[in-house]
């Protein structure tokens, strides 16, 4: 294992000199939070592939292919056609706006202080993302050295949280390049093909599993239109998410570059998939599915592959860890702490902000790791984090793209009567069950309407304002939101 320890290790002093490299980009606000909006496609469409296919999508993307087959390719898939949609059909617009939050957003739309509502919403989201990602550190920590769970989440973690801190989005940009090329020659390039082969070629999977294992909707309609609901739609809401969108140079780059990384997510899907179908004819008897991943790699990959394709799996976890975490960081301290303080400045650059971030986001990642250290249930975790995001944040976010008429007293009842609604349900029908979501949703969207068409129409300056914003004519923010009826 010497050879494999040595291509771990490299790997990771690589991204805390990656951080320390970054650190000295990081002169101000924009730089610090959103690399400055410089990124162009080829950089920008890496790294937006990296912070959305992390531990879940690798780890437990084969998980699903070793339970269900190819048709476990359907949680992956569903992610890249949410990045899809929102490169296509927003990415363009979104980065017109020269915000930072989603929440800026919600406030420059809406002329109201909607921000700290939807900031607690989507920081609750973006924290418990953080802290499944870190968690997952445990399990290839676990594989390399054999190390205590505890020990492998505060070293993974630590890591993380040291280049986030040193250099922000410079840092979590550089990194996650890497990270993309690491994933893509370990994933795609080594264990892709060397699990097809060890199973015996597809002829010879076909032949030792049931032909289930080769339906492509053999995991159930109704968990693929959950996970359409959930990841599609949670693609084109999340603050991690919009937060790289910030980082494109320009509006091209945003729509091209994320319409190559949606289908790499296509690609990386389907191969994790097959990869977990190989490993169900390779170790049949496994205790847990999410063991096919390091069980597959550990007994099947020569010395030095095997090294390579556990740093993939530890680049998919640190890249949406990292962009996990600073987009709870920014929330936290954009959104929630600089105006519960009465001290908000929409589109400053003052050098000093980056001080305050930088606090943020050692203070959020020392939170994550402990979260993680204490949280036993993973799925529970994150499932909470999606189904009050989709059922809080959705209507709102995508009515204020799409109709006028949407005002922010609407916009407010959504968010309180979606995420209150998704919360009694789980509480009623169980973390798990895919009610809470459904009715989450129409709830929000009764809300929204109802009071929207109840209220005074958002004042004609706040939408003139918005509609330079849209169409790129006003480079920054205005230093308070335009009152919404005056």
């Amino acid at each position: 294992m010497a050879v494999d320890y040595t291509v771990i290790v490299v790997y990771l002093v690589g991204m805390l000199a990656m951080g320390w490299w970054g650190m000295r980009r990081a002169k101000s606000k924009s730089e610090f939070l959103v690399a400055g909006r410089r990124l162009g496609p080829a950089m920008y469409s890496g790294t937006m592939a990296a912070i959305v296919l992390g531990g879940a999508s690798t780890i437990g993307g084969v998980g699903l292919g070793y339970k269900y087959g190819l048709s476990g390719a359907w949680m992956v898939f569903t992610i890249g056609l949410g990045l899809l949609a929102l490169s296509v059909f927003f990415s363009a617009r979104i980065a017109r706006l020269k915000v930072y939050t989603v929440s800026e957003m919600l406030d420059l739309r809406y002329g109201g202080r909607a921000g700290v509502i939807s900031g607690v919403v989507m920081w609750a989201y973006t924290l418990m993302l953080a802290v499944t990602s870190t968690i997952a550190y445990a399990t290839i920590f676990d594989v390399l050295f054999d190390m205590n769970r505890t020990l492998a989440i505060v070293l993974g973690g630590s890591i993380v949280v040291a280049y986030s801190t040193l250099g922000g989005m410079w840092s979590i940009t550089l990194t996650d390049m890497v990270q993309f090329v690491v994933k893509t020659i370990g994933v795609l390039l080594l264990l892709l093909p060397i699990a097809v082969v060890k199973a015996g070629g597809f002829s010879g999977m076909r032949a030792k599993l049931p032909t289930s294992y080769f339906d492509p909707l053999g995991i159930g309609g109704e968990t693929i239109f959950t996970y359409v609901l959930i990841y599609t739609f949670g693609m084109l809401i999340g603050q991690d998410i919009w937060q790289r969108v910030f980082t494109a140079r320009d509006d091209r780059t945003a729509k091209w570059g994320g319409t190559a990384s949606g289908t790499y997510c296509l690609v990386y899907a389907v191969a994790g998939a097959v990869i977990g179908t190989a490993a169900k004819v390779l170790y049949p008897k496994l205790a847990s599915p999410d063991d096919a991943f390091a069980t597959i790699v550990k007994d099947e990959l020569p010395i030095g592959v095997r090294g390579l394709v556990l740093a993939a799996a530890l680049a998919a976890v640190m890249s949406t860890s990292s962009g996990a975490l600073i987009a709870c960081a920014t929330v936290a301290n954009n959104d929630i702490w600089s105006r519960l303080r009465g001290m908000v400045r929409q589109g400053g650059e003052e050098h000093d902000e980056v001080k305050g971030n930088r606090v943020f986001i050692l203070i959020m990642g020392l939170g994550v790791i402990g979260t993680a250290i204490a949280l036993n249930n993973v799925v529970e975790a994150l499932t909470v984090a999606y189904n009050l995001l989709v059922g809080g944040l959705l209507v709102p976010i995508l009515g204020g793209l799409l109709w006028k008429r949407g005002t922010v007293q609407g916009a407010l009842a959504s968010v309180i009567v979606g995420g209150l609604a998704v919360t009694g349900l789980m509480a009623g029908y169980g973390i798990l069950a895919n009610e809470p979501v459904y009715y989450g949703l129409l709830a929000s969207l009764a809300a929204y309407l109802a009071v929207s068409l109840a209220t005074k129409p958002t004042d004609e300056r706040v939408l003139a304002v918005w509609r330079d914003r849209l169409a790129g004519k006003s480079p920054e923010l205005p230093s308070e939101p335009v009152p919404a009826h005056q």
